[in-house]
């Protein structure tokens, strides 16, 4: 009886979650149709991408705490960097950050039905295997901080296959963008989102948890040229990694199946190991001097 409550529950709040993250969007739509369409109102749309994340956030009802430490001013462009853990990922960042921001995506990304056209219109979308595709969305970013627009990078480039618990190592792309321009990094964790929303390979298993995203102490890069990229590289990473629980690591267990008559569920398998965070591996971090910038899954 107790696993058959469980996996009513899991059933009923995951209904919940994916009915309040799809529905704002479906009742936004024609509006971010219409705004779409001109890269001047490109600035509206993403406020209703803001608050499109807000609302499915709020509904969820799960407690979110947000840490912005020594804010910069509005006016100031930077680079944000944050660890990859989930595809809440982008909307946390959405409803924390505040401006009109941009994000490097992939480019299957824009491929997505009605939302993707609009992705790829007002943010920058790049295909990982196309060095030419690479340099453009370097450009466009470096051009968006002219303009005063932030921009948000995955220095892990992927999401990890250890959430919460071990980050990849960070590719340069991020870093090199930010002391070239020559505005601040600003690292973001989000040590809990794997918990509520994990990347499961397009299982869909979603987990009331505390959330939290915590924007640290922006660092400058004024004076500091590419030869400084590997330590600002490893100061932000082990800024991110402070952030992680290790009583949070590990993925949220499957739904109990209390109707399988091969006995024991889904709910008896082991948890994924724990281990504490680890640092970024040396030995295998921009040997080769790639420069590419690092993609969000999501």
């Amino acid at each position: 009886m107790r696993d058959l409550l469980r996996f009513l529950g899991h059933r009923l709040y995951t209904t919940w979650s994916t009915f309040w993250f799809v529905m704002p969007f479906v009742v936004t739509y024609p509006a971010q149709w219409v705004l779409g369409r001109r890269p001047a109102w490109y600035r509206h749309l993403h406020t209703f991408n803001r608050s499109w994340s807000i609302i499915s956030i709020r509904m969820w009802g799960m407690p979110v705490e947000v840490v912005r430490k020594n804010q910069l001013p509005p006016s100031q462009p930077c680079v944000y960097v944050a660890n990859h853990s989930s595809y809440i990922d982008i909307p946390m960042l959405f409803k924390a950050i505040p401006g009109f921001l941009n994000i490097v995506g992939k480019s299957s990304l824009a491929k997505v039905p009605f939302w993707g056209p609009l992705f790829g219109r007002v943010y920058i979308t790049v295909n990982r295997e196309s060095a030419l595709s690479r340099g453009r969305a370097i450009v466009h970013a470096r051009n968006g901080l002219a303009q005063g627009r932030s921009v948000v990078i995955f220095p892990e480039g992927t999401i990890s296959k250890k959430p919460g618990e071990e980050m990849l190592p960070f590719k340069d792309g991020a870093f090199q963008l930010a002391i070239s321009a020559g505005v601040p990094i600003v690292p973001v964790s989000m040590p809990l989102n794997h918990r509520f929303l994990p990347d499961l390979d397009g299982e869909l298993r979603v987990r009331y948890s505390p959330l939290r995203i915590v924007l640290h102490d922006p660092i400058p890069t004024h004076g500091l040229t590419l030869a400084d990229v590997e330590t600002l590289k490893q100061r932000a990473f082990a800024i991110i990694a402070s952030e992680f629980h290790p009583d949070a690591a590990g993925l949220p267990e499957p739904s109990p199946r209390p109707f399988l008559r091969s006995g024991k569920s889904e709910a008896t398998k082991k948890a994924p190991q724990q281990t504490t965070t680890s640092g970024p591996n040396t030995d295998n971090t921009l040997t080769n001097g790639n420069a590419e910038l690092s993609l969000p899954n999501s």
